[in-house]
């Protein structure tokens, strides 16, 4: 009896010394700008993953200096990478269903996020980016590092007013 007893202690300090789950993720301290859902291995909420601004910009992003049709000037953009998000959420699916505060939604294959550096936007010209402004969250696409994405079938991809994200 005192045998299992100490079996069983060991097993538990050893548990409790290991680090996190791989699927944990942090709470959000500010307000909620983005969820993440479907085929996810990591959540933090029921409705899935959730992100403000600070977990957004501490994933690993790019700064973005391009022309777009939304713009009449050259723009700068900044943001998490597309595939940092989905590393961080665990996205196991083929599709990410991108949804806009309006409801407006676009099909996005994730090997856009793979193969390019796709960004969600969180600055504009080193500003947050206002709702009135495509934000809180626009998503760009690397115009600047690849001209042949500027165009129709990649213009429909670039969600603004980002606030949820269905990994399908």
């Amino acid at each position: 009896m005192l045998r299992m007893l100490l079996v069983s202690l060991a097993v538990v300090v050893g548990m409790a010394s290991l680090p996190a789950a791989a699927g944990d993720l942090a709470k959000p301290q500010g307000k909620v700008v983005l969820t993440v859902s479907g085929k996810i291995g990591a959540q933090n909420s029921a409705e899935g993953a959730q992100f403000d601004i600070a977990m957004l910009e501490a994933l690993p992003g790019r700064v973005s200096a391009v022309n777009t049709p939304w713009y009449d000037s050259k723009k700068t953009f900044e943001g998490p990478l597309g595939s940092a998000l989905l590393d961080a959420v665990g996205a196991t699916g083929q599709t990410l269903r991108v949804v806009a505060l309006n409801d407006y939604a676009a099909e996005i294959p994730v090997e856009d996020f793979r193969k390019f550096p796709v960004i969600l936007a969180t600055k504009l010209d080193g500003k947050p980016m206002a709702v009135r402004e495509k934000g809180p969250l626009f998503v760009i696409y690397p115009f600047d590092a690849d001209p042949s994405l500027f165009n129709e079938k990649y213009f429909n991809r670039s969600v603004w007013q980002v606030k949820a994200i269905e990994v399908k």
